[in-house]
């Protein structure tokens, strides 16, 4: 069962990669919503907190790895409106 968990922790993470790299590469973030993303860090963040808590460590990794990508992708939105 732990694999199923780091199989779908590997494929929610890596979907945050295209975003995250076109964004760099474009700066146009006009098509993101900046509550949402905001939401979504924070919703991140709490799952890093949960994960070390009950010491997941599928759910720990997964979710320190998407914190970077969906920052990434937040700070570009903050900083290119």
């Amino acid at each position: 069962m732990e694999n199923i968990g780091f199989i779908a922790a590997f494929l929610t993470t890596v979907s945050f990669v295209p975003q995250a790299i076109m964004v760099i590469k474009t700066k146009d973030t006009k098509g993101i919503s900046l509550g949402m993303y905001s939401l979504f860090v924070a919703g991140v963040f709490l799952w890093v907190v949960y994960g070390y808590f009950i010491q997941d460590m599928a759910i720990l990794i997964a979710n320190i790895i998407t914190f970077g990508f969906a920052s990434i992708v937040l700070a570009y939105k903050i900083k290119y409106k």
